[in-house]
């Protein structure tokens, strides 16, 4: 029974997904340049993966518990202000160095505003999923480190969508709401792959941060105490030698 649910939950998720996907392909909303960025080759790709993958994850894992679908559309909403405002301002800075180094000097950037917004979200979400104090703060560090982590190595085609699925994928061995919400990450990676790889569309933050709070979901809602300082351990050092991560990601 436990697999079946499993199933449904990455199937719902990669459904929903691409229907969202097809359906703002066959009819992106305002100006067609709106949905239009040059990916790294120079090539332009559309970004219609990102929104659908936010809504059909957030709804696949609001299924599981409303915590963890909050969690990813707020992620992914946060991801798009970024999309939309830090692409008009012309805005390249990347990680949490950059935006918190402008933020002390005075500048409010797009993405402080995503980072801040993304962080409440994930306390918020993670003070639904658990009962302690102490593990109510290590949850919502692991949703939006996760969320963070995710959009770090989103710098080629397949790099996010292939590490979603491969941190996703092994959580299917597990059982419970962990193993759903995992379930639910890698059916919505899986909905948009051959798109993101063919350089097609690409994720956006949009896109990136929803699939990593929704990796960060699983990791809570089937981690007991170890499990979420093991996952805010790795989560705080991604973020710390992130220019290393996504010169990693880049590179392979």
């Amino acid at each position: 029974m436990t697999g079946t649910r499993k199933s449904r939950s990455f199937l719902l998720s990669a459904a929903l997904t691409r229907v969202g996907f097809v359906a703002l392909r066959a009819n992106p909303p305002g100006q067609p340049a709106r949905w239009e960025r040059t990916n790294y080759a120079g090539r332009t790709v559309e970004l219609c993966a990102g929104p659908a993958v936010a809504v059909g994850t957030a709804l696949a894992a609001a299924r599981v518990h409303p915590a963890a679908g909050l969690a990813v559309l707020a992620a992914g909403a946060c991801g798009a202000y970024d999309d939309v405002t830090g692409y008009s301002s012309g805005d390249t800075r990347r990680g949490f160095r950059a935006h918190l180094g402008a933020l002390r000097d005075g500048e409010v950037t797009s993405g402080a505003v995503k980072l801040a917004g993304i962080s409440a979200a994930a306390l918020v979400a993670g003070a639904l999923l658990k009962e302690r104090p102490l593990d109510k703060l290590l949850a919502g560090v692991v949703i939006a480190g996760a969320a963070h982590g995710v959009n770090l190595v989103d710098v080629r085609p397949g790099r996010a969508l292939g590490a979603v699925l491969a941190l996703g994928l092994p959580g299917l061995l597990g059982e419970g709401p962990g193993a759903k919400l995992a379930a639910v990450a890698a059916g919505g990676a899986a909905a948009v792959l051959r798109e993101d790889l063919g350089e097609r569309t690409m994720l956006g933050d949009t896109g990136a941060h929803a699939l990593g709070a929704a990796l960060g979901a699983a990791v809570v809602a089937g981690g007991g105490r170890a499990g979420l300082l093991a996952g805010a351990a790795a989560v705080v050092a991604a973020a710390g030698f992130g220019d290393r991560v996504t010169r990693w990601a880049r590179a392979l």
